[in-house]
């Protein structure tokens, strides 16, 4: 990798300025790809965005910027997206701002000419940096571990740059993009930080993100992956037509991927739900999605006995393990339902029972 350092004013850099979103920004005459396929979204929140202005309008020095050297004198960012979009913006008008000793904030045309000359002729460190496609990608994951740090996602997405990845980010990776919009009420995170695309990834394969992506990296679209996605969430809302706040992120795609293909009684399925969701005993709610379809009690977190309960167990059963009948001290024991919980056993000290440590594993395994 070669690097070269070069010093342009923001007045370079903001000329021929353009922001088509999915059509990429582009900056410096038309000669700077602002986001290539690599790059996050814009993720400045509007104090970093401020912070950036306020550094050039004081004319202190802000942080090198990294751009690769492409063929016709054409560039890409490597490190700088935020701080050139911020620069750009202001300049273009997109935002206003206090600047020096106002106390109201101004666009750029509400500066003075000598506040406007100022910003324009204000001096950008950029390290230009010639080298291979994967030489700058390496590079792009080093210099990034500073700053806003990139999500494992937008690293993978860095690695496995390509057509796929360009035609997923507009499904998963933009503000009130259309995963949002029909999956906003069953999973967590945010799209521009590219958690709805790892969810959606991490559900198709079966928790092989990198393997799927790698595989996939050269598709010439993501089709396979939002219809996938599409089936999902028209699976969860048909399943369970009633929302509960609990719903967002329980683990739908794993859910779809072994029962998706089975027909269950809907009615009784919500009867189900809206009768464990009153269950004091069910201590996770979210968990009560996944075991009205297989029945796997840990899901729920039944509540455990507390101290007292154990201990009065414990001495009404004179310090024996109720199943080999051995005495054991009471840290050597622990509380087990003596009515099932799911035969409607509740966790009460009166079905409380003390077992050994052995014989409670070994009927748990049961």
């Amino acid at each position: 990798m070669k690097i070269e350092l070069k010093e342009i004013t923001v007045q370079q850099l903001t000329t021929g300025y353009q922001n088509n979103d999915e059509l990429g920004v582009v900056a410096y005459s038309g000669a700077l790809d602002v986001r290539p396929p690599y790059q996050r979204e814009f993720v400045y929140r509007d104090r970093q965005r401020d912070a950036v202005i306020d550094t050039v309008t004081r004319g202190f020095p802000l942080n090198v910027m990294y751009w690769s050297v492409g063929g016709n004198d054409r560039f890409e960012v490597i490190d700088g997206q935020q701080r050139t979009i911020s620069i750009c913006e202001f300049v273009v008008g997109e935002f206003a701002m206090r600047v020096g000793s106002t106390e109201q904030p101004r666009y750029f045309h509400n500066l003075h000419d000598d506040e406007k000359q100022q910003v324009l002729n204000y001096k950008l460190m950029v390290y230009l940096c010639s080298g291979t496609d994967s030489e700058k990608l390496d590079w792009f994951r080093t210099i990034n571990i500073a700053g806003e740090e990139l999500t494992a996602q937008e690293l993978r997405n860095a690695v496995y740059s390509g057509p796929w990845v360009a035609s997923a980010k507009p499904y998963f990776s933009k503000n009130g993009c259309p995963a949002y919009s029909i999956g906003s009420n069953y999973m967590r995170g945010s799209p521009i930080r590219q958690d709805y695309l790892e969810t959606a990834v991490n559900w198709i394969s079966n928790g092989d993100i990198s393997g799927y992506m790698a595989s996939h990296q050269h598709d010439p679209n993501a089709n396979q992956l939002w219809a996938y996605f599409q089936n999902v969430m028209n699976w969860v809302k048909l399943t369970f037509p009633s929302y509960f706040k609990e719903m967002r992120g329980v683990p739908w795609g794993a859910l779809f991927n072994e029962f998706g293909h089975e027909t269950f009684d809907t009615a009784k399925l919500e009867a189900d739900v809206n009768r464990l969701m009153e269950d004091v005993d069910v201590t996770k709610k979210s968990g009560i999605f996944e075991y009205v379809l297989n029945k796997n009690e840990r899901a729920l977190s039944i509540r455990a006995f507390d101290g007292n309960m154990k201990r009065e167990a414990y001495q009404r059963q004179g310090r024996r393990c109720v199943a080999c009948g051995e005495e054991f001290e009471i840290e050597q024991m622990e509380g087990d339902h003596i009515t099932p919980w799911h035969e409607g056993g509740k966790t009460i000290a009166a079905n409380c029972q003390m077992l050994c440590k052995e014989d409670n594993r070994r009927k748990g395994g049961k």
